[in-house]
C-alpha cells in the first residue's frame, strides 16, 4: 500500500529557536564560541565534519558529510525504490542523495546506487519483475524499474506471496529475498482509539478502526487484540458489536480523513459470524496509521490516543530489502558493500546530530517532500497535545546481527516477525492467500550478505540499541492474555503441544521490547494438599509452571529474555475463570497468564 508522508507544512517557530539557543549552547561548551572580548588561536575547523566533536555513542569516529557533487563510481548501478520513511534514511545519508555523491560512504565502498521515492507496493511488484526480466534477458542491467525495494518486515510475507510466483517463471533463483533491514518504525505506526482502550483493552470490542487492511499498522491492532483475547471482524461490510469492525481506506492519511471527517456507515450485525437481521449506524471511531496521518488525527477532531505502536512492538517493522536472488548473488560484493556503507551510516547519525540533521536534508531532497527539519523531528519522535507522533530507529551492524538472530544468544526476530504476521494474514483472509500462500521463511530469508557486510566493515561501530526493561515495567499494561499451555501431568514440564504453543508464544514476545509478568494458575483438584515444605501442592505447581515458561524462553534466546525483563509468580487455585465443577471449567483454569508492560 502507498507509504504517504506529506506532514504538517509548519514547523513550530519555539522548536526553531529553541534548537538554535541549544545549538548555540553547544558551541560555545565546545569552545568553537570564544567568550567576548576574549581572544583566543585556534585549529581551524576541518571542512565537511560534523560540528558535534563529542561522539555521543562510544567507539564511532566522525567522518566528513557527503557532498552533493555526484560521484562516478565504476560500478553496476544499484535502482532501489523506497517509501517515503524515516527507517532507511541511513541508507538515503550513507548515498548522499537520489544519486551517489562524492565523499559519501557509498562511493567511498565502491557503491554505485540510485535512489527512487515509490509509495505505490503494486508498482514496486511491477518494477520488479520487468528489470528482472530485461537482466534475465541478457542486459547487464535494467533500463527501468528496480533490483530491490524496502518495505515493511512485517507485511513482506504478503509482498512475497504477490510477487515470488511471477519471479520463479524466469527460473527458480529469480524469486525475491530478504537480505538485510536499514532500520525500523519505532513509534510512527500506531493504533489510535478512544482513551478508555488504552485503559481497559476490553473496550475495544465494537470499534469501527479505519485503516489500510492487510498492512503493517494493521498487523499493530491485529496482534494486540489477539494478545488481549480480542475478537477481529475481518469482513468490512458487517459490524460485529463483540469483535473489532473495519474501514478498509486508500491509504493512511485517508484512514486519518475518515475519523477527522466523522465518517459513518449502516452496517448489517452479525453475531458469531451470523447475521442477525439488525441494522446498526456506525461510525468510525479509532485509526491505525503512521506520521503524518497521527498528526492530522491529534491537530485535527483529536481525542483519541496511541493504544500500542511499534515503539512496544519494536521488532514488529524493519525497513526490510528484498529484491531477486540471482541478481544479489550476481553483484555480492556491491551488494555487501551497500549494507556495510548503510550500517556505518546508522553508526554516524547515532553518534552525531549534525549527521542526523544532514540525513533529514538528504531525505526531503529523496522524497521531493517537506524538508530536512521536518525529517529530523519525527525521526526522534516528539509529543504533541499530549500524544507521542512519530519515532524511528536506523541499523547498525550490531543492530542487524539482533533483528537476524546472527548475535549469539538472540532470537531471530525478522523470522519471528514474518511467521507472526503471515499467520495473522492467513487466518483471517484464508482465501486470499489459497492460490498463491505466503511462502516459509526459510525460503526467503539470506543472512549471508549481512556476514559480507561484516567482512568488510573496518570499524567497531556502536553498540546496539536495546530496552531498559527496568523502565517498561513500571509502565501502563498493553496487553495480558491467558495460555493453555500443556504440562505433563502433575509436573512443570511441556508436552509437546506445549512446546509447540511455546514456540509461539516466543516469537510473538521476542518481537516486543516489553516487560514480562508470567502468573501461574491450576484448577481445585488436590486442593488441601501440601508438600513437605508446608506449601500448597498447587501453589508449589503454579509457580514451578510459571518458571518454566521463563525458563524455556531463556534457553532458547537468552539475549532477549533476560532476568530483568521478567517478574513470575504462582496463585495456586485461586481466581478462577471458569467453574472447576466441570472438565472444560477446570481446564480453563489451568492456565499461564502473560502481561506486559510498556512505556
Amino acid at each position: 500500500m502507498p507509504k504517504l508522508k506529506t506532514g504538517p507544512k509548519v514547523v513550530l517557530l519555539g522548536l526553531l529557536v529553541l534548537g538554535l539557543v541549544f545549538g548555540a549552547k553547544t558551541a560555545a561548551n565546545h569552545g568553537l564560541i570564544p567568550s567576548v572580548g576574549i581572544g583566543k588561536s585556534s585549529v581551524p575547523t576541518k571542512a565537511g565534519l560534523p560540528d558535534v566533536k563529542e561522539a555521543l555513542v562510544a567507539n564511532v569516529e566522525p567522518l566528513p558529510l557527503p557532498t552533493e557533487a555526484l560521484a562516478n563510481v565504476p560500478a553496476t548501478l544499484l535502482r532501489g525504490e523506497v517509501w517515503e520513511w524515516n527507517a532507511q534514511s541511513n541508507l538515503l545519508y550513507a548515498n548522499g542523495g537520489p544519486l551517489t555523491t562524492q565523499g559519501s560512504l557509498m562511493a567511498k565502498r565502491g557503491v554505485n546506487l540510485s535512489i527512487t521515492r515509490q509509495d505505490d507496493n503494486g508498482q514496486m511488484q511491477a518494477d520488479l519483475i520487468a528489470c528482472a526480466k530485461e537482466i534475465h534477458d541478457g542486459a547487464t542491467q535494467c533500463t527501468t524499474g528496480a533490483n530491490f525495494v524496502i518495505i515493511m518486515g512485517d507485511g513482506s510475507g504478503q509482498f512475497l506471496a504477490a510477487l515470488n510466483p511471477q519471479l520463479k517463471k524466469l527460473g527458480p533463483n529469480w524469486i525475491a529475498k530478504v537480505i538485510g533491514a536499514t532500520g525500523y518504525s519505532r513509534g510512527e505506526d500506531a493504533f489510535l482509539a478512544p482513551p478508555e482502550v488504552a485503559h481497559n483493552a476490553q473496550a475495544a470490542r465494537g470499534l469501527l478502526v479505519a485503516g489500510v487492511l492487510r498492512d503493517g499498522d494493521w498487523n499493530i491492532a491485529l496482534k494486540w487484540e489477539g494478545d488481549n483475547n480480542i475478537p477481529n471482524n475481518p469482513d468490512e461490510k458487517t459490524y460485529d458489536p463483540d469483535a473489532v469492525n473495519w474501514v478498509n481506506a486508500a491509504d493512511y492519511l485517508k484512514a486519518a480523513e475518515a475519523y477527522n471527517s466523522g465518517q459513518c456507515e449502516d452496517r448489517k450485525v452479525v453475531h458469531n459470524g451470523r447475521l442477525t437481521g439488525e441494522t446498526k449506524s456506525v461510525c468510525v471511531n479509532a485509526v491505525v496509521t503512521w506520521t503524518p496521518g497521527d498528526v492530522n488525527i491529534v491537530h485535527g477532531k483529536g481525542g483519541l490516543v496511541k493504544v500500542v505502536s511499534s515503539k512496544q512492538y519494536r521488532s514488529q517493522m524493519p525497513a526490510v530489502i528484498l529484491g531477486p536472488e540471482a541478481f544479489f548473488q550476481n553483484n555480492r560484493e556491491e551488494i555487501s558493500n551497500m549494507l556495510a556503507a548503510t550500517f556505518e551510516a546508522a553508526d554516524q547519525m547515532k553518534a552525531y546530530p549534525e549527521v542526523l540533521r544532514k540525513a533529514g536534508d538528504i531525505s526531503a531532497k529523496v522524497y521531493n517532500d517537506q524538508d530536512g527539519k521536518y525529517w529530523t523531528r519525527y525521526f526522534n519522535g516528539v509529543t504533541e497535545k499530549g500524544v507521542p507522533l512519530g519515532g524511528s530507529a536506523v541499523n547498525n551492524m550490531a543492530d542487524e546481527k539482533i533483528l537476524f538472530g546472527l548475535q549469539p544468544g538472540s532470537n531471530d526476530n525478522f523470522r519471528a516477525t514474518y511467521t507472526v504476521f503471515a499467520a495473522i494474514a492467513t487466518q483471517q483472509y484464508p482465501q486470499l492467500f489459497k492460490d498463491s500462500p505466503i511462502p516459509p521463511v526459510a525460503e526467503i530469508e539470506d543472512k549471508s550478505f549481512i556476514a559480507g557486510a561484516e567482512a568488510v566493515a573496518n570499524t567497531p561501530g556502536a553498540v546496539a540499541d536495546t530496552p531498559d526493561y527496568e523502565a517498561e515495567s513500571g509502565g501502563r499494561q498493553i496487553s495480558s492474555r491467558s495460555y493453555a499451555i500443556n504440562f505433563d501431568t502433575n509436573r512443570a514440564t511441556f508436552t509437546p503441544e506445549g512446546e509447540a504453543t511455546m514456540h509461539q508464544l516466543l516469537n510473538s514476545l521476542a518481537i516486543t521490547g516489553m516487560f514480562i509478568k508470567v502468573d501461574g494458575y491450576t484448577d481445585n483438584q488436590g486442593a488441601g494438599q501440601v508438600t513437605r515444605s508446608g506449601v500448597s501442592v498447587n501453589q508449589a505447581l503454579s509457580e514451578a509452571r510459571a518458571q518454566a515458561v521463563k525458563t524455556w524462553l531463556q534457553s532458547h534466546a537468552p539475549s532477549n529474555f533476560p532476568d530483568s525483563r521478567f517478574a513470575v509468580a504462582g496463585h495456586g487455585a485461586n481466581n478462577p475463570v471458569a467453574d472447576n465443577n466441570t472438565a472444560e471449567g477446570r481446564a480453563q483454569n489451568r492456565r499461564v497468564q502473560v502481561t506486559l508492560t510498556g512505556n
